[in-house]
């Protein structure tokens, strides 16, 4: 997606550079600045793409841009410039990885620092350095992408994973994840309209450049629902749930409710967030599914009622999902783990009480660390004897062992190959409580 010449489409590069600098010094999560910025919102849908994937290239490849950059400054710019650093990135972003004309990313870069009254005093430097950036053979970008990496997170995955394989999950963050989807049935059907791949595990994955998803065949029909191919396996290691009651805890935005409806259980579905919960109604009403939905704080849930089927998808770091999700690299801290592990724990506990004597609870998580996930679940074992691990086996998952660890559960890893892409990083135990 580039903007015609060089001028066209500053203003999505000024939306683009208010993004960036919305998560790097705000700390403000990106898909929130576009649900509620203005400026992003009134663009045209050319422009906003464009702001869009100018943003995400540019903290997905924060630690390349910045490499690529920094060899042409004398010196670290001060405080005093402002957004001028950011300003570097975006072109050098535009220059090494959208294929942007030299003379449109540069003129367009300058022409941003000369309307910010503090940039504007080094729209002489930037000029000169973008022009230096433009000589750079951009397959150099690609030797080390571990850079992009914060050091609190590639330390935790080298101390898990080592160091192939962190290497192998930093360079499946580099690129942009496909888009998969599920479907409420026929999936060889909407594989074949949509052009799709359909995956082994059942899932389907269409092509990068697919168009607005709401525009694809089926939507609006509610035939489907975007939804990683990672994010789909915990409801298939429930198996068959129909007639069964099944309690989906944090709910929204919907995709696992979604699954289980379909799937004939009756679903209670938990979130404490209206907002999000609001998402998961229209999403439950395009599909023509139904569910009970609460908004409440988990915690909080009177324990007289239990289900036959207990899922939780606890909050955590979310790294397994930073190929979707660019800026979580640059909003997430170790401190916040720390935090997350202990409510997760809590959680859990919660859940365990929910689950009726003979029943299954699902503890997942969207993470790539231990410690909110294997060592969760060896903790909870503990401290529940009368939960033990139903292990997942290779029929469970489409027949791919590989997801399976030694214990038993689910682990997926960017690092994987599936499907002519990878997969998003997910975690899930499958316990079962003793009956009376």
């Amino acid at each position: 997606m580039k903007p015609g010449g060089s001028t066209e489409g500053l203003a999505a590069r000024a939306v683009a550079l208010k993004l960036v600098y919305g998560v790097l010094v705000e700390g403000v999560a990106l898909d929130q600045q576009m649900e509620t910025d203005a400026a992003f919102t009134k663009l045209a849908p050319r422009d906003r793409a464009f702001a869009h994937a100018l943003a995400a290239v540019s903290l997905r490849r924060h630690g390349d841009l910045t490499a690529a950059v920094q060899p042409f400054l004398a010196k670290p710019l001060p405080k005093s410039s402002g957004p001028a650093f950011l300003i570097l990135l975006l072109g050098a972003a535009q220059l090494l990885l959208m294929a942007t004309p030299p003379h449109a990313a540069i003129s367009a870069s300058v022409d941003l620092a000369k309307h910010d009254p503090k940039a504007r005093h080094f729209a002489g430097l930037i000029n000169a350095v973008l022009r230096k950036v433009a000589g750079l053979d951009p397959e150099s970008l690609a030797a080390d992408p571990s850079r992009n990496l914060p050091d609190w997170l590639k330390a935790r995955l080298l101390s898990a994973h080592g160091a192939e394989t962190t290497h192998a999950i930093a360079l499946a963050h580099a690129h942009e994840a496909p888009l998969d989807i599920s479907v409420k049935d026929n999936a060889a059907l909407w594989a074949e309209r949509l052009s799709a791949t359909l995956l082994p595990t059942g899932s389907l994955r269409l092509p990068l450049q697919h168009g607005p998803v709401t525009e694809l065949p089926g939507f609006a029909e509610g035939e489907w629902w975007v939804q990683d191919a990672a994010a789909a396996l915990p409801v298939m290691l429930a198996g068959s749930v129909a007639g069964k009651t099944a309690l989906d805890l944090c709910a929204a935005p919907g995709g696992k409710t979604a699954q289980l409806a379909a799937r004939g259980a009756t679903v209670t579905a938990v979130d404490d967030s209206a907002p999000r919960l609001a998402r998961l109604h229209d999403n439950l009403k395009r599909l023509r599914l139904a569910a009970t939905v609460l908004t409440a704080d988990v915690l909080a849930l009177p324990e007289h009622r239990q289900y036959d089927l207990v899922l939780l998808d606890a909050p955590c770091s979310a790294t397994g999902t930073i190929r979707r999700h660019p800026d979580l690299p640059h909003l997430k801290s170790a401190r916040q783990i720390d935090g997350l592990v202990k409510l997760q724990a809590r959680l859990l506990d919660k859940a365990a009480t929910l689950t009726r004597p003979g029943g299954m609870l699902l503890y997942c998580t969207c993470s790539l660390l231990p410690e909110e996930g294997e060592d969760q679940t060896a903790a909870f074992l503990t401290r529940q004897p009368e939960f033990s691990r139903l292990p997942v086996k290779p029929a469970d998952v489409g027949g791919e062992a590989r997801f399976i660890t030694p214990a038993g559960d689910l682990r997926t890893l960017p690092a994987m190959a599936f499907g002519g892409d990878t997969l998003d990083g997910f975690y899930t135990a499958r316990l079962i409580l003793a009956g009376h």
